[in-house]
This record gives structure tokens, C-alpha cells and sequence, in this order.
């Protein structure tokens, strides 16, 4: 009864449920979607654990419990389930034993331990902060994890002792630190994270790295357990040489440290081939470029020489793994807006062997997802749709997945959605080829004509793909035919395509943007004076700077965006980032060319009704952005409006609620300037 009220309450007004048209996708739908997610495939290939990711509708929170499927199919049931959250499944080397994290009972995140074969669980860890990375080793008697280790705060003056009993107020915060706050985070705790190994039965966890540093990232236990590979910037200066990592070993008995490799770059992930003798691992050479393709390396133990594995790929790695043996490894990477799995013997070409990986985030349409692999080679994954969000696929060498799980059905199955169609077009700029997707609304009738959003993806280095998205469908379900697309800059056409920004982002993605709308009016069932735009972050640039620059669209949504390239370099959280990689040179050296690229530049052209839509702990692009825009908007009488999402960082929907709300206020701001 209590999904029913909220539903009418969300909807506005008394609406009998037999009045709503379920077979559409609805807003509160959201509550009831399902997310496959971290599939760890056991290593000796019969079962896979993942994370089973649920919204609770009585918290407003997304939650995560651990389920399990045979690798064939069938015996699908819950490992550990309920209204706390279970995350970063790992089997033990004889997959005997899952290790995982939980904050359940009211702690904070803890390591726990279960014995598959009695369900019998331990709390391993008592620890004062969370432990991340997880990695067993090889004999199963210890698992590795790496957690901040926090060092005392920073002070200037010594307050003065208060009397006895009185109320003063809390004491400043001295920092002296040039990364002291991140988004999602806020004010981070001073200190420094660290390598740890507790006893696999439970005992006093032992730091084994120390020093005035970040350790961790994938850690990489040697075969023979006598020492653990990571990633770290243990350079002087490593509080500015933000992209910057080496591989590192450090001896788990006496904590003596090894690097392994050097240059200006960042390394990580390593894996060790299954004889001990090879380090697989990602990184690239920095060369202060926005964007960077990530490569696949194999690191001879002996000698310390390196292979490069993809020097000729041109498309990024994200993961790399041992496929069953010492001679050939599968990479995981983006190509055209896809997320594959790739195997390829050292030094030879790529064969796809899987295309469907994705579905992980169920908001906007970004690629994303991962795999594992057992001891003989066979793989799990996260296998997404442009129709359904993740489900859990495996394979063997040689073949491509089995889909094992149907999480959404149940949801989806009744439902009409938008139909999600691939095209390409020529930008006006230069004759680039651009790529994109069309959703249209259900039951579309192309002999029609619909009102078009265009809706546009941050990064802004990242990808939209064909992955199911919430907000695109329930445009559609509004109503809309919905736009989508990798303008240039985009991530997963090479380094080349995605680099043409450099230094010049917002700039001729602009057109790409636009040549796409006129590719999609083309096809004669768009009103061109139901032209609507909104994007979010990166795409709440190019929202913002779209309607400095043409008054076609009949009113914008700009979500979360830059306004002020100084403002933006000098407060946000990338501070570190933006000056060498998106700008040559800092705000204060250059500033004509910060204000250039700004979208407050061009308010004064603006007359498109437009409304900002930013959370109020968004620390990536902080309120004040948006805020300057709203102000210079009512100064010059623009039909506009602010909407703050309390307490919400830059993930803005990352809660049930605030999904509902961002989608609806959308479409009620569109809606005010739609006609009937």
C-alpha cells in the first residue's frame, strides 16, 4: 500500500493506480529496477557471486546484497541479503570462501569472511576506516586490502582552554594541503592509505607500507605469497602530478619496497600470469593531452623488460586479465560507444569475443561494466541492453556468454519501451563522422511529428552507448523523441577523435551537436520548433554554451555545468586537472582564454527559457556555477529558474528520489514551453 501513495504523491494530484497506463515506463519504476554488478566468477569456474544492487523504497537508497548462479545456469539464490549492503565479493584461491565488506550492524565498513559450504560468516577486521581492494593469497591464509591510515590534523594558533560547561562554537579547520576536499567526499579526513594483510581467520591486521603516501589501487600477490604488487606516486611531488603512478612491490615480511616501473605516467592494475613470471598492467605515457589512450604492458619478473601489447590498438584498456595461461590475456575496452572483451596472445592481434558488457549504471546511457576470470580461462560479466540494465554472463574460452540472469524481467517484460536506433552523420564543421542513437516514444508513428531532445553526456571525456537509461526512456514516455551522441571529444574512437578538443573544449563539438539535430529533423518527423536541450556536467556545458550560441531550441535544462573556467579551475575539486590538460596554462596567466571558452561569456545572447539543475554538495562543479548563471539570467530578464538538490554531490541521482525529481522537473520545464 505504501508504493501506492508514494506513486500518486510523486505524480501529482488523485490518480487511481487503473488510470495509470503501466505498460509505459513509469517514474517511480525507478524503485523497482535491479543492477547486476562486480560478477567474481569462482576459480575453479563453477559459480558466480556479484553484486545484486536494489533501490529501498522506505530509505531512498540504493542498496547491495550478494547473490550466486551457477556458471551453466540454474541455482540462483542469495548469499547474504537484507536491508544493509554487501559489496566487493572475492573468492578464495580453493573457492571454498567469499571475502567481502559490509557496514551491517551499524558499523562502518567492515571485512568479513563466508564459508560457502555452512554459510557460516566472520567479521575479520575492527578498523577506523574502510578497507577497499581485497585480494586473497595464493595459499587463502591471508587477504590483502589497502585503508587510510589517518595522521593527525594540521593547526596554526592553540585555542585558548574554554571554562568549564560552556557552549562555544566548533573549532576552525586549519588546511594546509592542496587536495583537501573531493566530490562525494567533502573535506577529506588527513592521512594516507595504506597496505594491510590480516590473517584469512580472523586476527590484528598488519600495515606492511608506510611513508607520507597514497598505496593501493588492484593489489597482485605474488605466486608465492612472499610479496604484494600496487600501484603508488611515491614521487616528492606527488600532490601535483595528479596522473602520475608507478608499479611498486613491497616484501609482505620486512615491508621493503621494490619499484618496478618509472616514468611520467600513470601504471596500475597489475595481475601476475599464473607461473609467476609476468605482471600484467594498464598505464601511458603523460603527455599533458586532455585525453590519453590507456595501454596493456606485460612485465617480464626476471628481467625487468617491458612488453607493450596494444601500441597499434588506439583504444583504451580498462582491465586486463590472464586467460587461463602464461601466453594469452583478455582486455576490456570501449569501442564506438561499446563496451568488449577482447583476448589476444602476447604481442598478436584482438579477437572480440564479447560486445554486450555494460548496464551498470541505469541513470544516463555511459558504457561501463567488468568482468573476472577463473583459473581455466572461463569469465564472467556484467551484460547490459539498450533495454534492460545488467545481468550476469560467462563464458569459456573460445565462445562467447550465456546470459545466466533475467533481474528485470519481472519489471520490464509488460512494459513498451522507447525503441533505441543507431545512426551516423557528417558534422558541418568538417565532415567528421559523428555517431549517436535515437530513442523514440512508444507506439511512434514516424508519419507524425514529435517534439526532439537532445541530451548530452559529460566527461567530457567518456561515451554514451546503446546501454538502457532511465531519463532517455522516460523522455520518450513523455512523449519526446530523444537524441543522444558522441559529439568529438568522446571517448572509444581513438585518441585522435577524442583529442580534438584539446584545448578547445567547448568548441567544434558544438557543431556535431547541432549537424545531429538536423540529421534527425531530416527524417521529417521533428517539429523544429520542438527543439529541446539539457545534459549534465560536461553536457551542461555544452547546454549552456548551445544556447549562447542559437536561439533554435525552445527552452534547456543545463544540469550540473561549468559556467566559469575560472571560477570552475580555482574552487572545484579538479583544480589540479584542468590547468596542463584542459587549459595550457592557469587562470591567472591567461585569463582571456578561461573567459573565451566560458559559457557566462555568451549570456548576453541568451534567450532561450532556461533552468540550472545542480546538487548543493557538488563539489566537481560546485552551486556557485550554476548560481552565476541563474543571476545573469534574471538580470537580463531571461525566463529562468534554479533547482538545488539538498545534499547531493555531483552523482546527482544517486538517490532513488533524486533521479525521480531530476527526470520530472525536466520535463516539467520542457513541458511549460511544449505545445499541446
Amino acid at each position: 500500500m505504501h508504493r501506492l501513495i508514494l506513486l500518486i504523491i510523486l505524480l501529482g494530484g488523485l490518480v487511481y493506480a487503473d488510470e495509470l497506463n503501466t505498460n509505459l515506463l513509469l517514474n517511480t519504476d525507478v524503485f523497482e529496477l535491479e543492477v547486476a554488478a562486480d560478477p567474481q566468477i569462482s576459480p575453479d569456474s563453477s559459480r558466480i557471486v556479484y553484486v545484486r544492487q536494489f533501490n529501498d523504497i522506505m530509505t531512498d537508497r540504493a542498496r547491495t546484497n550478494l547473490w550466486i548462479v551457477g556458471a551453466q545456469g540454474g541455482q540462483h539464490r542469495p548469499v547474504i541479503s537484507g536491508t544493509d549492503s554487501y559489496s566487493s565479493p572475492r573468492w578464495s584461491p580453493d573457492s571454498t570462501r567469499i571475502a567481502y565488506i559490509s557496514s551491517a550492524e551499524g558499523r562502518g565498513p567492515e571485512l568479513y569472511v563466508r564459508w560457502m559450504n555452512t554459510g557460516q560468516t566472520a567479521m575479520l577486521s575492527n578498523l577506523a576506516t574502510s578497507p577497499s581492494g581485497i585480494t586473497w593469497s595464493p595459499d587463502g591464509n591471508w587477504i590483502a586490502f589497502s585503508a587510510l591510515v589517518k595522521v593527525e590534523k594540521a593547526s596554526l594558533a592553540k585555542a585558548p582552554a574554554k571554562p568549564e560547561g560552556a557552549n562555544w562554537a566548533p573549532p576552525v579547520a586549519y588546511i594546509d594541503s592542496i587536495y583537501y576536499r573531493a566530490d562525494g567526499r567533502g573535506y577529506l579526513e588527513p592521512g594516507y592509505n595504506h597496505i594491510f594483510v590480516i590473517p584469512a581467520e580472523g586476527g590484528t591486521p598488519r600495515q606492511v607500507t608506510s611513508g607520507d603516501f597514497n598505496h593501493g589501487g588492484m593489489l597482485a600477490w605474488s605466486p608465492d605469497g612472499d610479496s604484494i604488487v600496487f600501484s603508488a606516486n611515491r614521487n616528492d611531488d606527488w600532490e601535483y602530478r595528479t596522473r602520475n603512478s608507478d608499479l611498486w612491490s613491497v616484501n609482505v615480511a620486512s615491508g621493503e619496497l621494490t619499484q618496478l616501473t618509472t616514468r611520467d605516467g600513470p601504471d596500475s592494475l597489475p595481475t601476475f600470469s599464473p607461473d609467476g613470471s609476468k605482471i600484467a598492467y594498464l598505464g601511458y605515457d603523460d603527455r599533458s593531452m586532455g585525453f590519453h589512450t590507456t595501454n596493456a604492458y606485460v612485465l617480464d619478473v626476471d628481467d625487468g623488460s617491458i612488453q607493450e601489447l596494444t601500441a597499434d590498438f588506439d583504444r583504451s584498456v580498462f582491465s586486463i586479465r590472464w586467460a587461463g595461461s602464461n601466453n594469452r590475456v583478455y582486455v576490456l575496452y570501449d569501442d564506438r560507444g561499446k563496451r568488449h572483451i577482447g583476448t589476444m596472445a602476447l604481442g598478436g592481434d584482438i579477437d572480440v569475443i564479447v560486445d554486450d558488457v555494460g548496464g551498470t549504471g541505469v541513470s544516463r546511457p555511459y558504457t561501463g561494466g567488468g568482468f573476472s576470470v577463473a583459473d581455466d580461462g572461463a569469465y564472467a560479466y556484467s551484460a547490459g541492453t539498450p533495454y534492460r540494465p545488467a545481468d550476469v554472463s560467462a563464458g569459456r574460452p573460445g565462445r562467447a556468454g550465456t546470459k545466466l540472469t533475467n533481474l528485470n524481467d519481472d519489471l520490464l517484460a509488460h512494459k513498451t519501451l522507447g525503441e533505441v536506433e543507431e545512426l551516423t552523420w557528417a558534422s558541418s564543421e568538417d565532415g567528421l563522422e559523428i555517431h549517436g542513437w535515437i530513442v523514440t516514444p512508444p507506439d511512434f508513428d514516424p508519419s507524425q511529428t514529435y517534439p526532439l531532445v537532445l541530451e548530452i553526456h559529460g566527461g567530457p571525456f567518456t561515451a554514451y552507448g546503446p546501454s538502457f537509461s532511465v531519463e532517455t526512456q522516460l523522455y520518450a514516455a513523455a512523449g519526446y523523441v530523444v537524441l543522444y551522441t558522441n559529439p568529438r571529444g568522446s571517448t572509444s574512437y581513438g585518441e585522435a577523435f577524442a583529442n580534438e578538443i584539446h584545448y578547445n573544449y567547448p568548441g567544434e563539438d558544438y557543431d556535431d551537436l547541432i549537424s545531429g539535430v538536423d540529421a534527425v529533423i531530416s527524417r521529417g518527423y521533428i517539429d523544429d520548433e520542438q527543439l529541446f536541450v539539457t545534459g549534465g556536467s560536461g553536457g551542461g556545458v555544452l547546454s549552456a554554451w548551445i544556447i549562447g550560441n542559437t536561439d533554435r531550441f525552445a527552452a534547456a535544462v543545463v544540469a550540473k555545468p561549468v559556467i566559469n573556467w575560472i571560477s570552475e579551475s580555482l574552487y572545484s575539486d579538479i583544480h589540479r586537472t584542468i590547468p596542463g590538460y584542459w587549459f595550457e596554462k592557469y587562470a591567472w596567466e591567461d585569463p582571456m582564454e578561461y573567459w573565451r571558452r566560458s559559457p557566462l561569456s555568451l549570456v548576453g545572447n541568451v534567450n532561450t527559457p532556461t533552468m540550472l539543475l545542480t546538487g548543493e554538495a557538488d563539489h566537481r562543479t560546485p552551486m556557485p556555477e550554476s548560481e552565476q548563471y541563474y543571476q545573469a539570467l534574471q538580470l537580463r530578464k531571461v525566463d529562468s529558474a534554479l533547482v538545488r538538490v539538498p545534499e547531493a554531490s555531483h552523482g546527482i541521482a544517486s538517490r532513488p528520489s533524486h533521479q525521480i525529481a531530476k527526470v520530472d522537473n525536466i520535463l516539467a520545464w520542457f513541458g511549460k514551453y511544449r505545445k499541446e
